[in-house]
Order: C-alpha cells, then sequence, then structure tokens
C-alpha cells in the first residue's frame, strides 16, 4: 500500500475580483464584484511508496501549501480522492495524527518558554506513547540529531539551527511512518543547513521513515530527497527520480583536467572550453553531440592527464530550466517515474 496517494486531487476556492478603480462605494455594498473559481490544485495524481524521499517543488503559487493542507486534513478538496498512511485526511484526521509528523520551518510546536525536555515530554504525552519506550525513543533522537547539550534549555535560548534540530525531534517522539516537511531549513546558515541535511538523510535511511519534503533551496533537495515531484499551477508537471532528471533533461556535463601540458587544448565537436588555466582545463560537453565517454579517452589519449572530474549539472539549474519552460509546461507533456511521456 502506497504511504501516500492522490487521485485527481482538486481544490478550488470561491474569490470575488476587486472593482476596477479602487476605493470604496456605497452601491458596492449592493452589488458586490461577481465570485469566481480560483484553481489551486488541479487533478493532481502521484503515489508514493513506503520509505521514499520526495521532494515536492514548484514556484510560488504552484499549489504545494494547499495540496500539503489537503493531505493533513486542513482542507477538504473540491474533488478527487488521497490516502496518507491508509487514511482519508478529512475524514481520520485524528487516527491521522498518529502516523504523520509535521514541520514547518517558520512556526514551531515546541513550547517557547519551556526547556525542549518538557515540550518533549508534553508531547509523549499528548500521542499516549508509553513511558519506557518514550525514554528509549527520546535518548534514540538526542544523540541521532546532537541535541543533548541543550535538551535542558528553554527554547527561547536556542539558536534557529538548534531549535530546528529539535522541532524535527519533536515531530518523530510518536515514530511517525511519515514526515512532511515544508522549508525545514529556511534561515539557517551554511554550516547549519548541512548539519540538518545529514541528519535527516541519516534518519530517513536508518528508521525507513517516508519523506515529503517541500523547498526552494536546492541543496535540501539533493541531500535528503531520490524522487522529485514538480508541480507548476496546480498541476503535476513532472515527476521523475533526482538522478534521472539531472542527466536526461540538462545534457551539459562539466569535465575538468589536471594536464602535464602547461596550455592544454581539446577541440572536439560538443565540447566547449569554459576556462583554461596552467596545467588545468575545464570543458563543457554536450552529452547529445558527443558521449561523455569518448571525451575522457580523447583526453587520456591526447594529453597527459594526471586529474580527472566528471561533474553532473546541479540540480539548481535543472529547476531554473524547468521554471523557464525549457522543459515541459503545464500544457504539454508530462512525465512518469520512468521517464515515459503519459
Amino acid at each position: 500500500m502506497p504511504a501516500i496517494r492522490t487521485d485527481n486531487l482538486t481544490k478550488s476556492f470561491r474569490v470575488r475580483q476587486p472593482a476596477l478603480g479602487g476605493g470604496w462605494r456605497p452601491s458596492r455594498l449592493l452589488r458586490p464584484a461577481p465570485a469566481t473559481d480560483l484553481l489551486a490544485v488541479r487533478d493532481l495524481s502521484f503515489s508514493i511508496e513506503p520509505g521514499e524521499r520526495v521532494a515536492f517543488i514548484g514556484p510560488n503559487g504552484a499549489g504545494k501549501s494547499t495540496s500539503l493542507k489537503m493531505l493533513t486534513g486542513i482542507l477538504l478538496p473540491s474533488s478527487g480522492h488521497a490516502e496518507i498512511a491508509g487514511f482519508v485526511p478529512w475524514r481520520d484526521r485524528r487516527k491521522l495524527a498518529r502516523h504523520i509528523g509535521i514541520v514547518f520551518g517558520q512556526r514551531s510546536q515546541l513550547w517557547w518558554q519551556l526547556p525542549v525536555r518538557a515540550s518533549f515530554d508534553l508531547l509523549g504525552q499528548i500521542y499516549g506513547v508509553e513511558r519506557a519506550v518514550y525514554r528509549d525513543r527520546l535518548a534514540r533522537l538526542t544523540d541521532g540529531f546532537a541535541i543533548g547539550e541543550y535538551i535542558d534549555r528553554p527554547v527561547s535560548q536556542l539558536s534557529l539551527g538548534q531549535r530546528l534540530r529539535c522541532e524535527i525531534a519533536g515531530a518523530l517522539i510518536h515514530a511517525p511512518s511519515i514526515l512532511l516537511l515544508d522549508e525545514p531549513t529556511i534561515g539557517l546558515d551554511v554550516t547549519g543547513k548541512a548539519l540538518l541535511r545529514d541528519h535527516l538523510d541519516a534518519m530517513s535511511r536508518h528508521t525507513g521513515t517516508t519523506v515529503l519534503l517541500t523547498s526552494h533551496d536546492t541543496g535540501d533537495i539533493e541531500r535528503i530527497c531520490e524522487r522529485v515531484i514538480v508541480i507548476d499551477h496546480g498541476r503535476l508537471l513532472m515527476d521523475l527520480p533526482i538522478a534521472r532528471l539531472k542527466r536526461d533533461f540538462l545534457r551539459h556535463r562539466t569535465v575538468t583536467l589536471v594536464t602535464g601540458e602547461e596550455t592544454p587544448d581539446l577541440a572536439m565537436t560538443g565540447v566547449t572550453a569554459v576556462a583554461v588555466e596552467p596545467y588545468r582545463l575545464t570543458l563543457a560537453v554536450d552529452t547529445t553531440a558527443v558521449p561523455i565517454e569518448q571525451v575522457v579517452a580523447a583526453a587520456l589519449q591526447r594529453l597527459t592527464v594526471r586529474d580527472l572530474s566528471v561533474e553532473n549539472p546541479p540540480l539548481e539549474e535543472v529547476i531554473k530550466a524547468i521554471y523557464r519552460g525549457d522543459i515541459g509546461n503545464p500544457g504539454s507533456s508530462q512525465w512518469r517515474p520512468d521517464g515515459i511521456p503519459v
């Protein structure tokens, strides 16, 4: 059974367009602007298996938050169906709460003036976790997220990075099988982001927790997730493994050579030198024109290669290309996880 499944999930909001000209007039009380339906999510269908780590991304206004609110039962859909952990969210919110953990980067579930441990104790009692089980789980979470040195300090005295680690540990107190993360690293510095990403990646791999992550930070997506679902204008735009997304939809790769020649040169079709330095050459390779293996073989044959590295395109460039419309658009083809257009 999938951990998360949506079938043609749709949500529209009834809104009134502001009248032209601005300002307030008495006549507007008697003749208000006509209401129209605003489609925030339209016919959204996807499935996530237990243990998968999936990024759920899209530009601002794409429908990500609305989708998450339906998956947690906060919003009732206009049509369609969804199940998470086997429950219909808007019908079984109480039962579902025991199976999911939720972390919002800018909202806290911890009590601000209390020590972190007191908040954890309260959460354990709210979810009815047995005392012995709670103590063992708290010890593992404290060690896994490296929060032991400040677990007895008030939340108000923690840095943002420390608090977010505690937020995630708190969301796992009741051992949910599914973890929903909404911008978990927002506002963190580079070091804080790296630590939190490492902890999340290790936790999900060790426990088999299903992770659904929304983030505008491609570092979060690359470090934590193995698959990406892209939506725009409320519709599914793309659903692919991250590795395949990078490999198939940005065809340029970077090859860096450290050579015995002071001014190295490698002229080939589909290969462009982007940086030439003493004993170092950086190439951009169009893999639609020439296989990367052929470029490497030519370099080894023509140059004295002392070191060589091949880099995939950064995910950020892939996402930018999707948002620009270089890769698909809401009105054209979509992709299944196996890469076949539908």
